[in-house]
This record gives C-alpha cells, structure tokens and sequence, in this order.
C-alpha cells in the first residue's frame, strides 16, 4: 500500500473507475478499498474525489462491478465529506436502485453501504426518499434475501429520521434524541408514501389527526427596509456584515456602500438609494422562497424553564418527576380518570388547526393535550436537559414515556447497587407518579 502511494498511483486508480472495461474498474475499486484501510491513504484518495468516481460504477450492468464499487463506497462513506460528495455526485439513486439486485454479494455490499452512509440525518432523509427504507423492509421480511447488513441498515436508517421511525415503528429509545425538525402525524399505514413535514404543511385544511412538530430554533428576522434606510447619514448608505450577519453573502455583495456626489441633491441620492434597497430585499425574498418551519418560541421558553428549574435538582427521580408536573401543567392540569372523556383536547386542537389553516401544528400551541402530546412535549424536554427516557406510542392516541430508575437500597443493605428498573411515567392522572412497568397500573394506563 505504501508503495503505491509512493508511487502516485491513488490518481490513476481513482482514474480507472471511470474505464471502459469491467474487469479494470472491479480491480481499481478492490485496490482502493484496500488502501482504505489505512487512514493517511483513505484521506489521500477522497482528495481525489473517490466518491465521485464511484458514482458511474453503481449504474453498472455487471454485478462485480457493482459489488466492488458499493464495497468501497462502504469503505469511503465513515467520512461525512465523502457522505456528501457522493449525495451530490447523485451516487445515492443508483446505490438505493441495487438493492433490487438478485446477487447475493451485490445485495449484501450495497446494504453494508447504505448502513454506513446513513450515519447522517442528511443522507438518511436522502436515502429514505429514494425508496431505501420500503425495499429494506421487503429484503427483511424474507428469509432468503435479508442479511445482517440489511437489518442493520434499516436500523441505522430509521436512527437517523425520527420522524419516519416514531411513525412506522412507534417507539424510540432513550438514543434516539429527538431535534428541531421532528414531527409526529401518527401511525402511518404500510405501503403509504411517508410524507415531509413541507409536503404536509402544503395540504388542505382536514378533519384527521393534527401532525404536531418540533421547532425550539429562533428564526432569524429578515432585515426590513426601514433597518436599510437607517443606515442613509451624511451621505453615506453603508451595509455592515456585523450589522445584518444573518444575511447571505451574495446578498452582502449586492451593494457596500453609495457615496454621494458632489452637488448630487438629496432627492438624486435618495432615489439611489431606494434602488440599491430594493435590490437587496429581492435577493432575501429570493432565499427565503423555501418554506421554513414557523419558529416556536413557547417551547423555546419551556426548553429555557425546564433547563433553569428543573436540571440543578439532584437525582434523576427528582427531575423526572418535576418535568412530568411542569409538561402536566402545560397540557392541562391533571385530569381525573372518571373525567377523561370530558377532557375536550380534540375540539382545542381542531381550533389551532382553523387558526393557523393548517394541519401542522407547533407542539408550544398545544395547551389541552392528551397522552401522545404529553409524551412527545416530555420526551422533547427530557432530551435536552439531559434525562434518558424512551417514547412508546399505543393504541387510541395513547403515548408513554419509559425511564430507568435507581431505587433506593433496602434498609439495613448499605452500599448494594441495584439494577435500574423500568417505570412509566404518569403525565395524565398524577402527574409525577412512576409506574412500575409490568405491573397491573402500568397495563390500566397503557390500555385505558
């Protein structure tokens, strides 16, 4: 390996993938793959855009080809940057495509690779579009075609878009951290089209369920004209980057400065001004013709109470009992069980929905939720601050959090370390009560 480096031979090999003959290519990708497995080489060989070379083979008719170069596109995707060339070089549609294969090598490699490009939430959502996640569950549920690549692969997948795996697997672990972005719209039926929060945001007002999303990030303000035109004084129009550092370069270099001429009258120099201004409000109304989460400040406040109130208590008993009280509190109150029924969520939820004239709804909105609602709103929390709890949906809008406790050691035992127990966490009917799962209450508030 060294010697070939040495030799500058990493460029030609990169060079070769893009042969005309099969056996070539197969070859240069195997004697890249090896060469990967020293860093320093792996580093050198991505510098010469390895991930983009691979991209023409994984639309290759020969299976060695294929296999050889999704091998290496395992070999190469740990790096985030080469993750990114490849999704750019449009390596994905082709790799996702060769999970079809009926080759056994083929199928394994291309499943070992997208279990390693889906280490990001980038590539993960990427992968999913393209269909990865519907053919993965097909090669799973058979006997013959799954791997423990394939299974992995699903695994890492849906670890990487949360939104997707709460709606299709109904559970996520104290590992999946829930991020700005997530979004609940229930249980999705197998074989519907999982569908982004953008797409959702963009359908008619319905009677079905709201999807409830996560966004605790401030957006930033547009800069208006009037902040532009305070910058008019002595003559001078001046826009500072430490002024406006929101805004993007190529809107920066628009215009720096307008200096006025001498003897130029005022009305002249306002009129130029005007101009400049008016350019510059077109290009930030052209980058953000996107659709952009709508900002939620209210659980960016609880995000900031829960972590000033909450946090310092000193066990994590103390604090888990102390957030199911405050979310309680925020969706609320306690509700009496005999009174569930006269605990009138939907009716508030369906008015926010009217308000807002969309289904997606901003958790903060929420101020009379139900199980599910609770449990996400706690989840959501419990994630930032620090508390590891899972999130478990049920049947009939319900949902659950499970935590791992500590209890204390049994009088007279000083110093035994027991194993944590598993409680659910009451957020309906005493908020803060921690259930032991597997006990006969833990199945009453389940399945009530």
């Amino acid at each position: 390996a060294s010697a070939v480096a040495e030799a500058e031979g990493i460029e030609p090999l990169v060079n070769t993938l893009n042969a005309q003959r099969d056996g070539a290519v197969a070859n240069a990708a195997t004697v890249l793959t090896n060469l990967a497995m020293q860093e320093p080489f792996r580093i050198n060989i991505q510098s010469h855009g390895v991930m983009s070379a691979l991209a023409e083979p994984l639309r290759s008719t020969n299976s060695q080809v294929q296999s050889k170069a999704a091998f290496a596109v395992a070999a190469f995707g740990c790096d985030a940057d080469a993750r990114t060339e490849l999704r750019n070089a449009g390596g994905l549609g082709p790799l996702v495509e060769l999970l079809h294969s009926k080759n056994e090598e083929v199928r394994r490699n291309v499943c070992w690779a997208v279990m390693v490009c889906a280490s990001d939430e980038l590539t993960a959502v990427e992968l999913c579009r393209l269909g990865a996640l519907g053919i993965l569950e097909e090669i799973n549920l058979s006997t013959g075609r799954k791997n423990n690549f394939s299974e992995a692969a699903l695994e890492k997948l849906l670890d990487n878009n949360l939104s997707q795996k709460y709606s299709q697997m109904g559970y996520l672990s104290s590992s999946n951290i829930i991020t700005d972005g997530f979004y609940d719209c229930g249980q999705i039926k197998p074989g519907v089209k999982f569908l982004s929060l953008e797409e959702l945001s963009m359908q008619e007002l319905t009677d079905r369920r709201a999807i409830i999303f996560i966004n605790a990030k401030p957006r930033e303000e547009a800069c208006s004209t009037n902040i532009l035109y305070s910058f008019v004084d002595f003559g001078l129009f001046i826009i500072k980057r430490k002024d406006f550092p929101y805004l993007s370069p190529k809107i920066m270099h628009i215009v720096f400065y307008v200096r006025k001429g001498k003897g130029k009258k005022e009305e002249e120099k306002m009129k130029e001004v005007t101009q400049i201004v008016s350019e510059v409000q077109d290009e930030i109304n052209l980058e953000n013709s996107h659709w952009l989460q709508p900002p939620d400040f209210i659980l960016l406040d609880y995000i900031n109470d829960a972590s000033e109130t909450i946090l310092p208590l000193t066990t994590t008993r103390e604090q888990v009992v102390a957030l199911a009280q405050f979310v309680a509190d925020k969706m609320g109150g306690p509700i009496e069980r005999d009174k569930l029924h006269d605990f009138s969520w939907e009716l508030h939820i369906s008015e926010i929905e009217f308000e807002l004239k969309c289904n997606v709804v901003p958790i903060g909105k929420v101020k009379k939720g139900t199980f599910c609602h609770r449990a996400l709103l706690f989840k959501v929390i419990a994630d930032r601050i620090g508390i590891g709890c899972s999130l478990v949906r049920g049947k009939y809008d319900r949902a659950w959090n499970e935590v791992k406790l500590v209890d204390d050691s049994p009088q007279g035992i000083a110093g035994l370390l027991l194993p944590p127990q598993d409680y659910i966490v009451d957020l309906m009917f005493e908020p803060g009560f921690l259930i032991k799962q597997g006990s006969a209450e833990a199945d009453r508030y389940k399945h009530i």
